[in-house]
Parts: C-alpha cells; sequence; structure tokens
C-alpha cells in the first residue's frame, strides 16, 4: 500500500476531487443531449453520442459521480472531526473510493456502447451494481468501526444521517435493481415498475438526501458560530424521513394498474414529505438566525444555504405533483425534467459544492484558491438552473395542457423548439460553472510554491 493510502483524510479528498472531475463529465454529456434535442442531426453517425445512449450517462453521472461522489467525500471528513477521533481505516476508504469510481466509470464506457439494463435510474450492469454494493458495504464497515472507536460520546445528527445513507443504500439498491436476476436486472411485466421506482425514487430519497442534509448540518453551524437550533427536531426530522419516503416511489406509475392501496400510500407519503423536510429548514434557518450576514459573507456557506432554498422549492412541487390530479397535466412531460434537475443539481449540487469548498481547505490544508472563482460558480450555476427550471416548467405545461385537451404529441413538438433552444444555451452556464469550480479545485491543490503558506494544523481544525 504506497504511503498516500494511509495519509489521513486522503479518501475524502480523492472523493471530493472526483466528484468535481464528473460534474464536468455530467455537464458535458447534458450539453449534448440539449443539442440534440434542437438539433437530432447533430453527429448522427457517432453512435455513443446519440440521445438514447448520452442521457442516461448524463444522469447517472451527476447523481452518482458528481453529487453523490462529492458528499460521500465531503462525509469522510467531517465523521473522524465530529468523533474526536481517526477514520477507522483509510486503505478501507480508498477501496470503496476504487469501487464506487468504477461503478460510475461504467456508464460512460458501457452505455454509450448499449450497455445497459435500460431502466431508469437504473441503468448500471450488474457488474457496476456489484461493485457499489462492494463500496457501500465498505463504507458501512469504516463508518460503524469509526463511530465505535470514537471519543465523543454524542453523535451528532450528521452522523446518524451519514451512516444511515449506507444502511439504506446496501438494503434499497438491490431491491430496486432486481440483482438477483443479473441477465436483465428486472422483473418481467408490470411489476417492474415496482422494483424500479423503489430504488429510482430512493435514490435522491435515501442517498442524496441524507448525505446533503447531513452535510449542511455541519456546514451552516460552523460557519455562523452558534450551535444547532435543536438536536431533538434534527433527530425528529431524520425518523420522518425514513418512514415515509420509502413508500412514494409508487407515484411515479399512477396510470398504471398497480394496486389502489399502493397508489395511496405514495400519494399520502409524498404530501407527508413535507414534514421532514420543514424541520431540516426551519432548524437549519433558526440556526443562522441574527447570523445570515456570516452565510451570506461566507461563499461555501451561500451554497449550503442555496441548496436549502432549492430544498424548499422542490419540495413543494414535489408533493403537489404527485397528486393524481395534477399529474394529468405534469406527467411524462418536461415540467418533471425541470423538477428532476432543481431536486439533484440545486439542492443536492448547491450543498455538495458548498459543502466540498467549507471542507477543501481542512483537509488539504491550504486556503482556496480564489473565493471569487467561488462565487462565479454560484452565479453561473444559479442563472443556468433557475433558467433550466423556468423555461422546462413552461414546455411541460405547453406540453401536458395540449395532450389533456386531446392534441397528438406530433403536432406539440413543434412549439417545444424555443424551449429547447433556451435550455441548450442555459446549460452553457452550468457547464462552464463546473469547469470553473474543477479549475479553482486545481489551483487550489497543484504544488505549492514557496510564497504560499500552508494552513496550520489549528487553522484547518
Amino acid at each position: 500500500m504506497t504511503k498516500s493510502f494511509h495519509k489521513p483524510q486522503s479518501a475524502a479528498l480523492a472523493f471530493m476531487v472526483a466528484g468535481a472531475v464528473w460534474f464536468v463529465v455530467g455537464a458535458v454529456y447534458g450539453m449534448f443531449s440539449a443539442i440534440h434535442l434542437v438539433a437530432p442531426e447533430f453527429l448522427p453517425h457517432v453512435a455513443p453520442l446519440v440521445f438514447g445512449r448520452e442521457r442516461p450517462v448524463h444522469v447517472n453521472t451527476m447523481l452518482y459521480g458528481f453529487t453523490g461522489t462529492m458528499l460521500v467525500g465531503v462525509g469522510l471528513y467531517y465523521l473522524p472531526a465530529l468523533l474526536k477521533t481517526r477514520l477507522w481505516s483509510e486503505p478501507l476508504a480508498w477501496i470503496a473510493f476504487a469501487f464506487w469510481n468504477l461503478t460510475v466509470l461504467s456508464g460512460p464506457l458501457g452505455f454509450a456502447f448499449g450497455y445497459t439494463q435500460g431502466r431508469e435510474y437504473n441503468e448500471y450492469v450488474w457488474l457496476a451494481d456489484v461493485s457499489l454494493v462492494i463500496a457501500v458495504a465498505c463504507l458501512i464497515v469504516n463508518t460503524a468501526l469509526t463511530i465505535v472507536n470514537r471519543r465523543e460520546p454524542q453523535l451528532y445528527v450528521s452522523i446518524w444521517y451519514f451512516m444511515a445513507t449506507f444502511l439504506w443504500t446496501a438494503s434499497n439498491y438491490p431491491l430496486g435493481n432486481v440483482m438477483w436476476h443479473p441477465a436483465t436486472g428486472a422483473m418481467p411485466g408490470l411489476i417492474d415498475s415496482l422494483f424500479l421506482w423503489f430504488w429510482g425514487h430512493n435514490l435522491p430519497g435515501l442517498l442524496i438526501t441524507p448525505l446533503a442534509t447531513g452535510a449542511a448540518y455541519f456546514v451552516i453551524p460552523r460557519v455562523t458560530r452558534t450551535p444547532l437550533n435543536s438536536h431533538t427536531l434534527s433527530l425528529l426530522g431524520f425518523w420522518f424521513l425514513i418512514a415515509l419516503y420509502s413508500h412514494i416511489g409508487g407515484h411515479h406509475v399512477l396510470q398504471s394498474p398497480i394496486p389502489n392501496w399502493l397508489k395511496t400510500v405514495s400519494v399520502v407519503d409524498s404530501v407527508s414529505m413535507v414534514l421532514p423536510v420543514s424541520i431540516v429548514v426551519i432548524n437549519l434557518w433558526l440556526t443562522a438566525r441574527g447570523f445570515g450576514g456570516r452565510v451570506w459573507n461566507d461563499p461555501p456557506a451561500r451554497l449550503v444555504m442555496g441548496g436549502v432554498v432549492w430544498y424548499i422549492i422542490t419540495c413543494i412541487q414535489g408533493p403537489l405533483q404527485s397528486l393524481p390530479f395534477l399529474q394529468r397535466v405534469t406527467h411524462f412531460n418536461n415540467w418533471t425534467i425541470g423538477h428532476a434537475h432543481i431536486a439533484m443539481l440545486g439542492f443536492g449540487g448547491y450543498i455538495a459544492l458548498g459543502a466540498m469548498w467549507h471542507v477543501l481547505p481542512l483537509v488539504s490544508r491550504r486556503p482556496v484558491y480564489s473565493n471569487k472563482l467561488i462565487n462565479l460558480q454560484f452565479g453561473l450555476i444559479t442563472f443556468g438552473l433557475t433558467g433550466f427550471f423556468v423555461v422546462l416548467t413552461m414546455a411541460g405545461l405547453v406540453q401536458g395542457s395540449a395532450w389533456h385537451n386531446g392534441e397528438t404529441v406530433l403536432r406539440v413538438l413543434p412549439q417545444l423548439s424555443p424551449f429547447m433552444v433556451m435550455r441548450a444555451a442555459l446549460g452553457i452556464f452550468i457547464l462552464t460553472g463546473s469547469l470553473v469550480g474543477l479549475a479553482n479545485l486545481y489551483l487550489t491543490l497543484r504544488p505549492a510554491r514557496a510564497e504560499e503558506p500552508l494552513l496550520r494544523g489549528e487553522e484547518a481544525a
């Protein structure tokens, strides 16, 4: 094992750097997807870049590669920091890093050449599924033994969320991906939609959400230099999340002949998600109450709080669009795509970026190269994502209203052209934001010159 594998917090840094790289890769594929929605004839003979292949690369790389990977890196820092100990095994964290990123890499290398299970959010082939489960198992062992060997008696809520993320993923991922059927990764017939959306919705809800929430609970109190408003309230939000979220995937298939009791449970629990979301938001806002200037003047914290704002918008829109009467207009169109973007890039992505920029100097013991570049990244992504949300919502309402009134899909398509052009143009801002972030990260971590002092241990703590 090389020396770097044993260096404290090296795996945390590796996860965060990989997340920044995957952000660029995912954004590039997203840009190609947006171009093909405007000009389907663009590069028609390049098979790996046809829309049906590049879109799943974009989606999975942004979810698992960018947001998930970066938030795992942040968690691997705050886990031992909050427990006043060292990570139980740095080499084991590196093994998790290798298997996790092999799974993400299988997207661009596999989907682009037709190797996919062809199920929304469940596209990874069986070997990639196994690789991810191995990574999650390594993270469970490492996290659990770090907790066992802690010197801090109290388990802060971020630790609850971080540990639970991998326990939930280890139990949910194999079910949703039907791993006991390696050849297809699917069940026969209608029943497969239930397995598919079991993980399809638990991916954002029980993987990305707890990682992002744990990171926000770590960053905001540190920046405001105040205790968390309520530890009890934070745990109440934790238990509400697991009690309600695991059942709501069925609201994606309300129009199919699944059991009515399951439809009812899915809708009721979807609407009830207002409870854990409100608890998280209120708790964080009350923590920052009176210290908003500290949050606003700290670029990483501003990103994190921006993610909290997107969380509010997402979880107002999400429960509403789970209602059957509203789905008559919003289902199967660009409304849902706009919702997905603000959930994963807005909520998860903003918090991942903000927490990464907050933790980076603590891990690397180097000051961030440029806070102005963090502000630039924030501005670029905010402009692009806000535009995405507005444009895709409008396009979805055009589609849904026309279909609801009996119009054919073919006749509606020309009306979407201006929205798709705007979507592609706005994608340039998000892609540029990912490149700005990667450049800032590189300039922060590049070999230090003599005139660039490293942060002392007490400054990095």
